[in-house]
């Protein structure tokens, strides 16, 4: 039997927080406590503190990921993010660099990666598989089923 967790998962509890917020509200529309622009105010707040929220564990997560800062340099960001949200994390978008040393390296990696599993040709596959045939690490019958799914790709 499935829980309620496996059926709608994590992401779906913030929606069915807005749903209930919604039904709340829907149910007292007209009345001197809660109009339908309260509703729709309240709704327009929620999503911007779900983004600056968002923004800010983003920069924590950029500010402790990078290894171009000094622990006391992180330090004073995380110092700054607290004392002074909105500025500190504007003066850090700012401020940070558009490619750091780090971004270059993970970058490098990734194409490097790239070209390595493009570099593979099923020539290359079928030359290599010769000379495992020619070795007798294969068989003639394993050579030519796997030469069959090099060319196959």
């Amino acid at each position: 039997m499935q829980t309620l967790r496996d059926l709608f998962g994590r992401p779906v509890l913030p929606v069915l927080g807005l749903v209930a917020l919604l039904v709340a509200g829907c149910a007292q529309v007209g009345t001197a406590s809660l109009t339908f622009w309260d509703l729709v105010w309240t709704i327009v707040v929620l999503f911007f503190w779900m983004m600056a929220l968002w923004i800010f564990i983003a920069l924590f997560g950029d500010i402790f990921r990078r290894n171009d800062l000094s622990g006391v340099m992180k330090a004073v960001w995380i110092f700054v993010l607290f004392v002074l949200p909105f500025l500190g994390a504007l003066i850090y978008i700012i401020t940070r660099p558009k490619m750091t040393a780090q971004d270059v390296e993970m970058l490098t990696q990734a194409q490097a990666a790239q070209k390595a599993a493009a570099g593979v040709t099923p020539a290359d596959q079928i030359a290599t598989l010769n000379q495992l045939k020619e070795s007798g690490a294969i068989t003639i019958p394993e050579y030519e089923a796997l030469k069959k799914k090099a060319i196959e790709g």
